[in-house]
């Protein structure tokens, strides 16, 4: 990270958290005697930890003591957070004390940067308020950027609530020196609560509490009810978290400031981009209040840069990357159909013309052995029956994805994905049949749309009209990736079953890139 983004971030810390790393004085972690007492656990939604580097990470937990009613119970009152850090798990080596605020204008949710701490080393952490502690996490530093060290890494997200129990996080957090999670998006869904049994794109396994989310409030609810999921939250305490988003995070498939509600055949009442514009502020704000990443990441109104870059030692440096917020509306009237004219489109926008730049600019610069862009959407073609392609996928953009390809070429890059709810792996190349430039390892759902199956025509229909699709699985789960000099390794692993909880973890693909020879390989 250059000096200019650590100054800026240095003023926007400093702005919202008050100074929060420097009161060693607090070492009892005791909030102040004018504080009312909170009449129950504040720490229901647990503690994270996120966006690592070399010498600190984001802390986070987010207050509230009744967390589907407005306002999680905490009322209209800013609260004074403690927070201690230390070298065990006891915490009996504390090396690190302060307090940050938590205020109701964020949800009474509290990010803490740290710095000041040892590149590639494990920590542990937890807070207290109103005579309260939460639990403790367990996070870990970025390798300094020399270090040779391997570098183990989860891909993961599509976490439909309705559509199964989340046994794959806790399966995620059991996994040993993981050094982080990439979160590819969708978090939530936006969808209003069904009965339990109903069915609609996914059985209803649980259902969401309240209607479809507009409003900042419901936003909150809806990440508070997938918070108290005791899996995803011991995911959470486990691991730092590198989090983007996708669309469901604001409604399926809106694209900058386009819903899809366009008022085409399948959404006749459109709703109007000013309109939406305010839906879309009130859903970034919810999931910054909720997401453990830095203040940069805060929005303004619907306004909020996400893409960022952290480097991990000598092997990789991660691209996170924003698909949605500065992308050209879907052509052809979205879904998967026959490419229209608009689909030729040179100056297509998928990324953003600054995004691209920043990228472009990024990886030309980096030395790191692997380069890694965490993103959503399917990148390799994918031609259906009848000429159909996906027009929310790189496939709407061809030129864009030209220009991406380009930018790959004659280094390692291995792009992650999400999206689809399936597992790929896929060879990703210039023009059909060409040699590959680069690989895309697609990660499956951690519940979105079920258990899945063994089977599935139209994938194998899929990859005998798509050679460079070279694996699939339709199993929930998520991806194991390992980072080494000479190559860079991806295990699928998936649950047997979601519409039950505690289903035993397998197996179901494992393959690899090599340094200087772009393809997918079997290990």
């Amino acid at each position: 990270m250059d000096s200019a983004t650590r100054h800026v971030l240095a003023l926007s810390r400093r702005g919202l958290l008050g100074g929060a790393t420097g009161l060693a004085a607090l070492a009892t972690l005791q909030p102040s005697c004018a504080q009312e007492r909170a009449a129950g656990d504040p720490f229901t939604l647990g503690v994270a930890s996120g966006d690592p580097w070399p010498d600190g990470v984001v802390l986070w937990t987010r207050l509230a003591t009744d967390p589907l009613a407005e306002g999680g119970g905490m009322g209209g009152t800013t609260v004074d957070v403690a927070w201690e850090v230390a070298e065990d798990e006891r915490m009996a080596r504390v090396i690190q004390r302060g307090t940050a605020q938590a205020r109701p204008e964020l949800g009474h949710s509290v990010h803490v940067e740290l710095t000041g701490l040892a590149p590639g080393r494990t920590y542990f952490y937890r807070f207290r308020t109103a005579g309260h502690a939460s639990r403790t996490g367990r996070t870990r530093t970025a390798p300094a950027p020399g270090t040779a060290a391997d570098i183990r890494f989860l891909n993961a997200g599509c976490q439909n609530y309705e559509h199964g129990h989340f046994t794959a996080w806790r399966h995620a957090a059991a996994e040993e020196e993981i050094d982080f999670v990439f979160h590819y998006g969708d978090y939530i869904y936006e969808y209003a609560g069904r009965p339990i049994g109903g069915r609609g794109w996914g059985t209803v396994i649980r259902s969401h509490h309240g209607g479809e989310t507009l409003r900042l409030e419901d936003y909150r609810a809806r990440y508070a009810q997938y918070r108290l999921d005791a899996d995803l939250a011991a995911a959470h305490a486990a691991h730092p978290f590198v989090c983007t988003y996708d669309d469901h995070e604001i409604e399926n498939n809106w694209v900058s400031l386009i819903s899809q509600r366009d008022g085409g055949r399948r959404f006749p009442v459109a709703t109007p981009p000013e309109v939406f514009a305010l839906r879309a502020a009130a859903a970034l704000q919810a999931w910054y209040e909720n997401m453990p990443v830095r203040v940069a990441s805060l929005p303004r109104g619907n306004q909020i840069t996400a893409y960022r870059r952290l480097r991990f030692g000598r092997n990789l440096e991660l691209h996170a990357l924003d698909t949605r917020r500065f992308r050209d509306d879907q052509p052809c009237g979205d879904g998967t159909v026959e490419p229209c004219e608009a689909v030729a489109n040179p100056a297509a926008q998928v990324l953003g013309a600054t995004q691209e730049a920043w990228l472009r600019d990024g990886m030309g610069r980096s030395q790191a052995r692997w380069q890694v862009l965490g993103q959503q959407i399917f990148v390799a073609p994918r031609e259906y029956a009848e000429g159909k392609r996906s027009m929310d996928s790189w496939d709407g953009y061809p030129a864009a994805r030209a220009r991406l390809l380009g930018m790959l070429q004659g280094k390692d890059v291995v792009v992650l994905t999400g999206d689809v709810h399936r597992a790929w792996a896929n060879d990703l190349a210039l023009t059909p049949g060409a040699a590959p430039v680069a690989v895309e390892f697609v990660g499956t759902s951690i519940t979105s749309e079920g258990d899945g199956s063994e089977a599935q025509p139209i994938a194998a229909e899929l990859m005998s009209r798509n050679p460079h699709l070279r694996f699939h699985s339709n199993r929930r789960g998520y991806t194991l990736h390992v980072a080494r000099p000479d190559r860079l390794d991806a295990i699928y692993r998936c649950v047997t079953q979601v519409s039950q909880g505690g289903a035993p973890r397998e197996d179901r693909g494992h393959f690899m890139t090599l340094a200087g020879r772009p393809g997918v390989v079997a290990a």
